[in-house]
Formats: C-alpha cells, structure tokens, sequence
C-alpha cells in the first residue's frame, strides 16, 4: 500500500503542493469576503456618504486603534463588520497606523456604558461580529514622531490566513504600536515604539514561529 506525505505551513496549518486553506482561522477571514463584491461596494459607498454627513445632538467622531488590519484590503472587512453594529458608522481608516475614526453616540451605541469602559465594550463587539479578526485597543500613548516603522521581507506566506497568523506574532510583541503582513508582496512591517523594542526583537519573534525571515539587503 503507497501512503504519500502532505507538506503542512507551520503558520496556518494549511497543506497541499503549495498551501491549502484548512486552518480556522483561515476560514474566519475567509468568511468575512463571502459578501458579493457590488455588497462591499454599496457598502464603502454608504459609509463614505456617512462619514460626510453632519452630526446628530449626541454624535460624537472618535479615533481608535483597531486590531486586525493587517492588510489594506481589510478596510472594506472592517466596514462590513461594523455595519452591523448599532449604531456605528466608519468615517476613515488608517490601515498603516491600525486607527479607524468612528461615529456614533455613545448612549445609543454603548448603552449603560462608563466613558472609560467604551473602547473594551467596542473590542467585544468587533471580536464578536468578526470571528476574533477585529478588535480595539486603546490609542498609543507615545507621540508617533517617537515611533519607528520598520520592514521586513519574509518567506512562506502564501494566503490571508499566513498574513493574518504573521500579523499577530508581529502585534504580540511588546512595544509593537501597529503592524502589516501581506502575502502579496511578502513584507511585514511593524511601527515600534525604540524605547520598548527593535527589529531583532520582531525578527527573532517570527523565527519563533518557523517564518522565514530573509536577510536585509
């Protein structure tokens, strides 16, 4: 009887001659692009229109740090998502610094909610609408003129799930701010805060996780 070997990417969990999707967690992005692609399209146009018109007594824009956006196709996920929150709009997002402005009136978005529990009742939220994908975390402390972008050319990312898996070691790491992966190009690219950590150190966290990480030019 011939058996035959299936290659696995330690990074998803995806096999085939290439990759194949077969994580979860592949699935969970996967899930997110089911929507036709004139929905996403109506969508973007609705939120733009909303992001233009005036506020209502109540309505306030906020700017926060959003978890998951690890590419800049992920700014049409995001408006799916939080379309189907209430009472919510997307005016912009800034998919390089993880920042998204948001609308919305707090009473009615965030009922029986302390000003200063928002952004963790907004993170369960995300997290519940997107699989876990998305998620809010409170804007960085540190002046972003203070903070350094680096980039870093990798090997053996080859779908969303690999870029999403590469993007959340990258987050993980203490001192991280904001951070991309994208299988497209093979970069990951992290915005550091030098007092807390450098390249080696994300360097040495992908090499953790079996990434190949290629050597600067």
């Amino acid at each position: 009887m011939k058996t035959s070997t299936t290659l696995r990417n330690p990074l998803c969990g995806c096999s085939c001659s290439r990759i194949r999707a077969a994580a979860s967690i592949n699935a969970a992005v996967c899930g997110l692009q089911a929507a036709a692609t004139f929905r996403k399209a109506a969508a973007l146009f609705f939120f733009l229109l909303a992001g233009l018109a005036p506020l209502h007594a109540g309505e306030q824009t906020v700017t926060h740090r959003i978890t998951g956006l690890f590419e800049p196709d992920r700014e049409a996920d995001l408006r799916e998502v939080v379309g189907t929150l209430n009472g919510i709009t997307v005016v912009s997002v800034d998919v390089p610094n993880s920042e998204a402005t948001l609308r919305y009136d707090p009473a009615v978005a965030f009922k029986d909610t302390k000003p200063d529990k928002i952004v963790e009742r907004l993170d369960n939220l995300l997290r519940n609408a997107s699989h876990s994908t998305f998620g809010a975390k409170p804007l960085c402390a540190t002046p972003k003129d203070k903070l350094t972008r680096i980039e870093l050319s990798v090997g053996g990312i080859d779908c969303r799930a690999c870029s999403l898996a590469c993007y959340e070691i990258v987050a993980k790491v203490e001192g991280v701010e904001a951070a991309t992966a994208s299988f497209h190009d093979g970069k990951v690219t992290a915005l550091i805060d030098p007092a807390k950590t450098n390249r080696e150190a994300i360097e040495q966290a992908l090499k953790k996780r079996e990434v190949d990480v290629k050597k600067a030019p």
